[in-house]
């Protein structure tokens, strides 16, 4: 962010670095995402994003879920499992994800070390990378590996509880805080110069990433000196983003005549 040449900017992206970095799991997450009565915390429905299952479906989730711990601490350097063990389970909870994510299993789970002391973490299912059918098989037979070990190789710094699983009927998951001090921008609020800027970070952090995990001058070598690779990526933004807007009228439409429920996420 020191580069940033626009000085307002600059400032208005490290207040609101500053302003998250004070934000604590008890502090923000904590209320906003439990209830409690008397000395029993649960985690508040909040449909349709999370909330729990019927009572049969729910045992079946929430025993899933804890059977997965014990696997998943292995996972984990010895120094965090002495940190995970000084938790308890207190509850769990059904998680919508993103669409890329739908028909797999998500759940989040609070843990309480004290009553001033949570931690939510998020149980994720993982299947078959969608590039095994061009590029062959992982080496990483469980799935959850594989995408921690992504999130390692590619991120400058990860989430101490990161690690992976997998159930008792085979079911491969990775694991990881809720929330882990994520900022997201504001994008509707950005004008034409604060899109720009979003766009260069975007691609120096993607280009940050590429080159940890593989190798520089071959990715260099690779995309070449034309713009060749550029005019692609922007083609194909493009026609994805006229692709979501051809989606989301389609959505828009049928929940107007109302063959689809739609539920307002409350914030």
């Amino acid at each position: 962010m020191a580069s940033e040449k626009d000085a307002s900017i600059r400032a208005r992206v490290e207040r609101r670095i500053a302003k998250e970095s004070t934000r604590s799991a008890l502090d923000y997450d904590f209320p906003r995402l439990t209830d409690a009565t008397g000395e029993q915390v649960k985690i508040r429905d909040q449909p349709p994003t999370i909330y729990h299952l019927r009572a049969q479906d729910h045992a079946r989730l929430d025993a899933l879920l804890r059977e997965s711990i014990s696997r998943y601490r292995s996972t984990l350097a010895e120094s965090r499992r002495v940190l995970l063990d000084r938790y308890e389970i207190r509850d769990t909870a059904f998680k919508v994800v993103g669409v890329g994510s739908v028909g797999t299993v998500c759940g989040v789970m609070l843990l309480m070390a004290s009553a001033k002391d949570p931690l939510f973490l998020q149980v994720k299912e993982a299947r078959a990378s969608v590039l095994e059918a061009y590029a062959g098989s992982s080496v990483y037979a469980n799935r959850g590996q594989r995408v921690v070990m992504g999130y390692l190789l590619m991120q400058s710094a990860s989430d101490i509880f990161l690690g992976w699983t997998t159930s008792a009927r085979g079911r491969h998951f990775y694991i990881r805080q809720l929330r882990d001090a994520k900022i997201k921008p504001h994008i509707e609020t950005f004008g034409s110069l604060e899109f720009m800027r979003f766009a260069e970070w975007c691609g120096h952090s993607l280009a940050c990433s590429h080159a940890r995990s593989g190798e520089p001058a071959m990715i260099s070598g690779y995309l070449g000196r034309s713009d060749a690779f550029d005019t692609a990526v922007a083609k194909f933004c493009t026609a994805y983003a006229d692709q979501t807007e051809r989606d989301y009228e389609i959505v828009r439409k049928a929940a107007r005549a109302g063959r689809i429920e739609v539920l307002i996420e409350k914030r």
